[in-house]
């Protein structure tokens, strides 16, 4: 499996940059994937985000649908898309350190 390095660490991740051991992630992994997408700073809405995905994850073993996401957080997809350049499955949840959707997020 390939790896990354991200905020000083080796991960593990798929073949679309996806971390693969969520135990391991941080809030510094998360900054580190926004880096790399050009968001400098996560302000506390990506935090609400960020926070709620892992935490639906770790309850469920599955990333939620975008429409779960959004009734939730109390954002629209605009505003996600808006604190997500990739969107929620492209960046919002490999930001939050669990795998690749398998369905539409």
């Amino acid at each position: 499996m390939p790896q990354m390095d991200l905020a000083g660490q080796k991960y593990e991740v798929d073949e679309h940059g996806f971390m693969q051991e969520t135990s391991r992630w941080t809030e510094d992994v998360a900054r580190a994937y926004a880096s790399l997408e050009n968001v400098k700073e996560l302000t506390a809405d990506h935090w609400k985000a960020i926070n709620y995905l892992r935490s639906y994850y770790l309850q469920n073993g599955i990333c939620p649908m975008v429409r779960r996401l959004i009734k939730e957080t109390g954002f629209t997809l605009k505003r996600l898309y808006d604190l997500f350049p990739n969107g929620p499955a492209q960046s919002a949840c490999k930001w939050a350190g669990v795998p690749k959707p398998t369905g539409c997020v």
